[in-house]
C-alpha cells in the first residue's frame, strides 16, 4: 500500500512539475509577448513624474513672471502720471493750436461797451494795490527772527514776499498779455500753478500768496480778455454798419440814377411825341396814320419812362423798402446751407451776382426773392427764427444757415408771407464742373482754360499797345 501510495505521489509530483515547466513557459511567452506594455508602463509613471516637476517649475516660473509684472506695472503707471503731469505743465505754455484742449468760455460780466471794462480794471488793480499794502497779498503763517532779532526776521519776509509777488504779477502779466479766445481757460490755469509752484518753493519760510490775490488777478483776466472781445464786437459792429451805408449809399446811387435816366428818357419821348404831334397838323392821306400810330407809341414809352420815374423816387422815399431773398451755393458750402439776407438795390440780382464774385467758386442759386416795404424786419424775422441753425454761432454778420427750404416755406406760410420758392438750385457750373472730374477729364479741360485765359490776356494786352 505504501509503494502505491508513494508512487501515486510520485506521479503527482511529476505532474506538478511538467505543469510548472508549462506555466513557466507560458509565462515566458506572455512576458516576451507584453513587454512593450510594461515599457509603456513605466514611461508612463516617468512622463506623469516629469509632468508634475514641468508643473511645479512653471508654477514658480508664473509667479515670478507676475511679480515682475506687477513690478513693472507700478512703474509704468508711475511714470506716466509723471508724463501726464509734467504734460499738462508744458501745455499751460504752449500756445501751438495743436496743443490746446479747447473749452467754452462763459462770459464773467455784462458791461455794455469796452470803456466800462477798462474802468473795472483799474478798480481792480487799485484792490490789489491795497492788498499788497496792507500785507494781504502774501501772508505769513510764524513771526521769524534773523540772530535773534525780529525786526530782522520781518524784513527777510517782507523781502520773500516781494519776490514772490514779482514772480506772480511777471506771470500775471504775461498771461494778459497772451490772452486770447483759444487760451483763456488755459491761462487762468497756469495762474493758478503759478501760485501753487511760488507757495511751494517759499513753505521753508511758511509764506503764500492769498486766494483773495489769486482770484483777483483771475478775474482780472476775464475782464481783459472779455474787454478784448468787446472790442471786437464793437469792430464788427462799426465794420457792420459801415457796410450797410456802403450798401444803401450803392442803392441810392441805383435810384438816382434809374430817375436821371427816367427823366431823360421823358423829356426825350415829350419831345418827340410834340415834334409828331406838330407833323400831323401839316401830314395828308397815308402820312397822318403813320404819325397817329407814332404819337399812340410815344404815349406809351412817355408813359412807362414816367412810372419808371416814380418807381425811382418812391423807393428813394421808402428807406427801409428792398427785397430779401434766400440764396444756396451748392458748390462752395454743401447741401441745406442757405443766406438769408436782404438788398435795396433796385434790380437785387445785381447783390447776388456780387456775393458770387471771387472770393467763392460758383455763383449763388435765387431760391427766393420777396419784396418787402419793410426789409430789415422781414430778414431781421427770418434770422432770429433759424438763429439756432447759423452756421457761425459767434459772427451774426456770417448770414449762412443750417435749414431746409422746407422749413423756410412752413414759416413764411404760418407768417402769412406770400413767397414763391424754387426748391431745386441748378448749381450748373458746379455738376458741369462734377461731371468732368468724375470722367477723369479735369486736366485737359484745366489746359483748355489756361490756354485760353492766355490767348484772351495776350489779345488785351495787343489791345493796350495798339
Amino acid at each position: 500500500m505504501h509503494i502505491v501510495y508513494v508512487i501515486l505521489l510520485i506521479i503527482a509530483l511529476i505532474a506538478i512539475v511538467i505543469k510548472a515547466y508549462k506555466l513557466h513557459g507560458e509565462l515566458a511567452s506572455l512576458k516576451e509577448r507584453y513587454s512593450g506594455i510594461a515599457d509603456v508602463e513605466t514611461e508612463r509613471a516617468n512622463i506623469v513624474i516629469d509632468i508634475d516637476n514641468l508643473r511645479s517649475d512653471f508654477a514658480r516660473e508664473n509667479r515670478i513672471y507676475q511679480e515682475k509684472k506687477q513690478q513693472l506695472t507700478s512703474k509704468y503707471d508711475e511714470a506716466h502720471s509723471k508724463y501726464e503731469y509734467l504734460l499738462r505743465n508744458i501745455n499751460l505754455l504752449e500756445e501751438t493750436l495743436e496743443f490746446i484742449d479747447f473749452g467754452i468760455y462763459k462770459p464773467h460780466f455784462n458791461f455794455t461797451d469796452s470803456e466800462q471794462y477798462k474802468s473795472k480794471i483799474e478798480q481792480l488793480r487799485e484792490i490789489e494795490k491795497r492788498l499788497i499794502k496792507n500785507e494781504h497779498a502774501v501772508v505769513c503763517r510764524i513771526e521769524w527772527a534773523v540772530g535773534g532779532s525780529k525786526a530782522e526776521g520781518r524784513k527777510m519776509t517782507r523781502q520773500t514776499h516781494k519776490l514772490m509777488l514779482r514772480a506772480f504779477n511777471g506771470e500775471c502779466d504775461a498771461a494778459l498779455a497772451k490772452v486770447r479766445w483759444d487760451n483763456i481757460l488755459k491761462m487762468e490755469e497756469r495762474l493758478r500753478k503759478a501760485v501753487e509752484s511760488i507757495n511751494k518753493s517759499a513753505e521753508v519760510n511758511q509764506s503764500y500768496i492769498t486766494e483773495e490775490y489769486l482770484q483777483l488777478k483771475i478775474e482780472e483776466l476775464r475782464m481783459a480778455y472779455e474787454m478784448q472781445e468787446k472790442i471786437k464786437q464793437e469792430r464788427d459792429e462799426q465794420k457792420r454798419i459801415q457796410d450797410e451805408m456802403r450798401e444803401e449809399e450803392k442803392a441810392r446811387r441805383e435810384i438816382e440814377r434809374a430817375k436821371y435816366d427816367a427823366e431823360k428818357e421823358e423829356q426825350r419821348f415829350q419831345k418827340a411825341l410834340e415834334r409828331a404831334r406838330e407833323e400831323i397838323q401839316k401830314a395828308k392821306g397815308d402820312k397822318i396814320d403813320e404819325l397817329n400810330n407814332k404819337i399812340s407809341q410815344l404815349e406809351t414809352d412817355l408813359e412807362r419812362a414816367r412810372e419808371l420815374k416814380d418807381r425811382a423816387i418812391s423807393q428813394a422815399q421808402l428807406t427801409k423798402s428792398g427785397h430779401v431773398y434766400v440764396i444756396s451755393n451748392i458748390g462752395s458750402f454743401g447741401e441745406n446751407v442757405y443766406k438769408i439776407g436782404m438788398t435795396r438795390r433796385l434790380d437785387p440780382m445785381d447783390r447776388v451776382k456780387e456775393l458770387g464774385d471771387a472770393s467763392v467758386p460758383f455763383e449763388f442759386d435765387v431760391h427766393a426773392m420777396v419784396y418787402s416795404d419793410n426789409a430789415p424786419e422781414l430778414e431781421r424775422r427770418l434770422q432770429t427764427e433759424f438763429s439756432e441753425k447759423r452756421v457761425n454761432l459767434i459772427n451774426p454778420r456770417k448770414e449762412f444757415f443750417y435749414v431746409s427750404l422746407n422749413e423756410i416755406e412752413e414759416w413764411s406760410k404760418k407768417e402769412n408771407y406770400q413767397i414763391e420758392f424754387t426748391k431745386v438750385a441748378e448749381a450748373r457750373a458746379f455738376r458741369e464742373s462734377k461731371s468732368i472730374r468724375d470722367n477723369g477729364n479735369a486736366l485737359k479741360v484745366g489746359a483748355e482754360l489756361e490756354e485760353r485765359h492766355f490767348i484772351e490776356e495776350k489779345l488785351f494786352d495787343d489791345e493796350d499797345n495798339e
